[in-house]
């Protein structure tokens, strides 16, 4: 699958990747930076088969701005990313600029290809730290494969992920995809990602998680 990026959803900044190296030579903009909230995934962020201003990035930044939260969401999903693969590049994705919170959503790919679990628990754990060493707050994202991986393999992966959100402190979306999972009208021809409709019911569930973690960081 082809790789999506770090796309800027809103705010002051519209750069993406692809101007990323003409930004560099442009007149600093009088607009105070917004503070940072990164959506770091893989295909599911990404809103693979999706226009970019349908991706889930794109309707929570819709929905901050309708609530008066100013941040800038910014769309780290890359197709095809495994847990591996998000350790490799979490540093990067941080030097956004004042990344406030990070919403991770990781380990679909490692559970397709059956990965170990505790492989993949422990990737997400170094992504976890490595977040929260920067000053970000974590939002964590459980994910299920859709294979048939026997009810051991599913135990394991759903106490990982409860196993993070304790040992870490980190808060924790129970299902990415609740609601959304196993629904053909909800999801594109291959039955794993969401199509439009799918992908606001997402951002719906994301933004319930979210929005207290928000509130919190105002009354700081």
């Amino acid at each position: 699958m082809a790789a999506a990026g770090l796309v800027a959803c809103g705010g002051p900044s519209t750069a993406n990747n692809n101007n990323a190296a003409s930004a560099g030579a442009a007149a600093p903009s009088p607009q105070k930076t917004l503070p940072k909230i990164v959506a770091f995934g893989d295909s599911l962020t990404a809103g693979l088969g999706l226009p970019p201003s349908q991706s889930y990035p794109s309707l929570l930044q819709q929905k901050l701005d309708a609530d008066g939260f100013r941040y800038e969401v910014v769309n780290a999903g890359v197709s095809g990313d495994t847990s591996a693969a998000g350790v490799r590049r979490i540093d990067w994705s941080l030097d956004a600029g004042d990344v406030r919170f990070v919403i991770l959503e990781l380990g679909a790919n490692d559970f397709l290809r059956l990965q170990p679990v505790a492989e993949t628990r422990k990737n997400l754990a170094q992504i976890i730290e490595r977040s929260k060493q920067r000053g970000a707050r974590v939002l964590l994202a459980g994910i299920y494969t859709t294979t048939n991986a026997g009810r051991e393999y599913q135990r394991e992966i759903h106490e990982a992920f409860q196993s993070l959100a304790r040992e870490h402190g980190v808060p924790l979306i129970p299902f990415f995809l609740e609601g959304v999972a196993g629904r053909a009208e909800l999801n594109q021809d291959d039955g794993i990602h969401p199509n439009a409709e799918g992908t606001r019911i997402v951002a719906d569930n994301v933004y319930r998680h979210l929005k207290p973690l928000l509130e919190e960081e105002q009354k700081k």
